[in-house]
This record gives structure tokens, sequence and C-alpha cells, in this order.
């Protein structure tokens, strides 16, 4: 976190905020880490976010509070000047019984008296009002004209004794100040619309209060870790530029995807995007990288960009049969079918291929699809056609049992899937209003 947290220093802009988002079983180490980066002076705010109502694991022998918050640590590059908008919550009900507890017999308006007077004076402000001045070292705090006009309006408020207030309605202000502790937003449930399946999915309320207090329209926004896109999606519905990085290929899939289904096919044209297999050398590259977790996200690569963002990724060990992924198309009205997926980076030949044919059996797959880097043998093309041909009715189509596909293919010919699959990588995000986008 060091070397990543230093770097989105050294890029954060002179007017920009920092967000950082953990647990409270990190949030005292990270502090002080941001504290060596930016300087104790830029901490703003450490923001409680209360993300479940309740949490107890007493069945199983919890012996300690349940958690339920978050903590997100906000620093700004500046000492003095940063952007920041000024953003309200809705008053809770016993906020407004206790302080918005009168109520206008004309209007039935709500509203609370406030006191007119000020500790210092500012002009006229020693006049006598129906036979009341200020008490005694206070004074008046508007002028005679503008109590006149507030007469005039109906907006002084007489107590029993005669003096005056001054009436504040209730549908004329703009709620509570955002305060440090945030319990106004619920985490995503398993029926949530915006549910999309990422484990740690943030609920886009939470982004869309982080992003309009702290950017304008037209600002840049970067997320260091997008995951499942959230913030991305939350600063392209708020027009705002925005930068997504994540490790992960399954990620960048995803992203696209919900982009796609939110904003349109015509979003992802708009995009830039980076660190990919854009050539064979940089998908040999990635294949080829030393670290398993890495070179694991060539598979996924090859999957999800053949498939078009709509396959799922096997992360099964040992019983996956040697299936990387898998899909589903609709053969019926009430029926799907599967499709599985090996994706190979090194040496292949025919025995892959009757691997695969086995575990098309053993997965009661229609469909299997064989991608490699390697081009494929003749032996390996003879045993593919040898499996035969599957029928679809409803697209009164014949496709290949078993197909090959290789990375050049993918690459240098735009090949994908042309068949319309039925279930995705993630469940298809709520269409917004389109908005043009730079870099992701």
């Amino acid at each position: 976190m060091t070397l990543r947290i230093t770097e989105i220093y050294r890029v954060l802009k002179h007017t920009g905020s920092f967000y950082l988002h953990c647990d409270m079983t990190a949030s005292h180490y990270l502090k002080i880490l941001m504290d060596a980066v930016f300087g104790p002076k830029n901490f703003r705010t450490e923001i409680i976010w209360k993300r479940s109502s309740a949490h107890s694991d007493t069945k199983q022998g919890r012996k300690q509070h349940g958690r339920v918050h978050d903590i997100r640590l906000f620093y700004t590059k500046s000492e003095r000047e940063w952007t920041w908008n000024t953003l309200y919550t809705p008053y809770d009900h016993d906020y407004i019984e206790q302080h918005y507890s009168k109520t206008e017999s004309n209007t039935e308006k709500r509203f609370k008296d406030t006191d007119l007077t000020a500790a210092k004076p500012g002009g006229d402000t020693l006049y006598e009002w129906k036979g009341h001045k200020p008490p005694q070292g206070r004074f008046w705090a508007y002028s005679q004209k503008n109590m006149q006009k507030f007469e005039q309006e109906g907006r002084l408020y007489y107590t029993s004794k005669g003096f005056p207030r001054l009436k504040q309605y209730l549908d004329e202000m703009p709620g509570l100040p955002l305060q440090d502790i945030w319990a106004d937003i619920p985490p995503i449930n398993s029926q949530a619309e915006e549910r999309i399946g990422y484990p740690t999915q943030k609920p886009q309320a939470l982004l869309e209060r982080i992003i309009n207090a702290s950017s304008n329209a037209g600002d840049i926004v970067l997320d260091a870790y997008c995951g499942c896109c959230t913030t991305v999606a939350v600063a392209q519905k708020l027009k705002r530029q925005w930068i997504g990085i994540d490790i992960m290929y399954q990620s960048i899939s995803l992203i696209l995807k919900r982009l796609e289904d939110t904003f349109g096919a015509d979003m992802l044209t708009t995009i830039a995007l980076n660190g990919i297999p854009k050539d064979i050398a940089s998908a040999r590259a990635l294949a080829q990288k030393k670290d398993d977790r890495v070179r694991k996200e060539f598979e996924k690569w090859a999957i999800l960009t053949y498939s078009n963002n709509r396959a799922t990724i096997n992360y099964k060990k040992g019983a996956d049969h040697g299936i990387d992924g898998m899909a589903y198309f609709r053969v019926s009205h009430t029926e799907n079918a599967r499709i599985v997926f090996q994706a190979k980076s090194g040496h292949v030949g025919e025995k892959d291929i009757r691997d695969l044919l086995g575990a098309m059996g053993q997965e009661r797959a229609s469909l299997g699809i064989f991608i490699t880097l390697q081009e494929p043998t003749a032996s390996m093309r003879k045993a593919a056609h040898a499996a035969g041909t599957y029928h679809h009715d409803l697209m009164q189509r014949d496709y290949e049992k078993i197909q090959i596909v290789t990375i050049r293919d993918m690459l240098e010919h735009g090949k994908s899937l042309d068949m319309p699959l039925t279930r995705e990588v993630v469940k298809r995000a709520v269409p917004q209003d389109q908005a043009r986008q730079l870099e992701l």
C-alpha cells in the first residue's frame, strides 16, 4: 500500500482529494501510512459507514461486539485549497419533531423559531420593535427595514411575552450538513436492483456522495482498485471523466459489460483500454508470467474476450475436469444448453481435444470451445471435426460440437462467439442516461 498511496499522491492534483476505504482491522495502520505520505495536517475526516444494521454469531460462540461499519479516511493534497461541495442529508423524524414542532395555522407549514439578536452590532441594530429592545449586551441581527419585511411576509413569530423571533420553514431548509457518520446508506442486499454478484460491491449512493462532495462535472475520478465498476459507473453517470485500474481481467470484463448494459453499446467505443493483450507478443507475455495468479489471467482474458464478456470463469481446483469457463445458450423457451471452455497457452495436441470431449460428457455440455495460443495441429482439427455437429433448432443452424479458436484469430481477425448467451458473468446492470467517457 505504501507504493500505491505514494503514486496516488504523486498524480493527485493540488486541489484533489483521496478517500481510502478499509475496515477497523487495518484503519489505524493505514492512518499512520497516510499521515506519512500526505502529512497529518492534510487529514480531513474519518468517515464511519454503517454497512449493516446487525451482525451476530452468538450461535457459533462469538464473544465480541458485532462489526457493522467500515471506515473511509479522507485526505487532501493541499492544506488550504481543495474541491468541496457541501452536501445535506434529510432530517430524521425525531429531529423534525423536536426542532420543527410548530405549524402555521393558515399554511400548515412546519417551522422553528430562531433568535433575531446578535452579540455584535452591525448598523441600525438598537431600535425598538413593538415595545421590545434586544436584551442587555445584545443587538438586533437585522436592520429595522428587514424586520419590517419579515413582518409583511408573516415570518415573525412572537413569544407569549410578545418578543419577536424568526420563522425558519422546514420545506426551505436543505437538511443537515453531511456529518462523519453515515448510517443512511444501506449495503447491497440479495434483492437489490443494482446487485451484480460481485463480493465486495459497494452501493452507488456511497460513491455518489463522495464524488459529488469532492469533484465537479468534468473533473477526473481515479479508482485504483475498481473491482466491479461502481465508482466508474457513478462517475460516468455524474458526467465526470474517469480512470479505472484493476489487476484481474474478470473485473475489467465485468466493467465493460456493466457499462454496456448501463449506458449502451456505443459507450464502449469511447473507452481507451490499456494493459491487455493486443497482439500475439503481448498475449504470449501474459501467458508466460512466472506468477501463477497472473498467468491465470490469460485464461480469463481469452475466455471472456471470446464470449463477449458473457461467460463465467471456473475457479474450482482439481474437480473442474479441465474446464476453465462455462456459458449457457437458449435452446427453447424454457431450456438452456451449456458451453464449456478450455484455454491453453502451451503445447497442445490431439489429446487435448479428446480430453475436452470427455469433459463435455461429464458436464453434459452441448458445445466445447478450445482456445489456444499455439497453432493447432492437423490431427487436432481432425479430432474436433470427428466430434460432429450440434443442430440449434431455434436458430436453425449447425455448429461444430468442438470449435478450435486461436488467439491470432481473436486479435487479428476479431473472432468471437456469435451465439447469443442467456447467462452472463454478472447480472445485467440497470440502464442509465448516456454520458461520454474518456479512459479506462
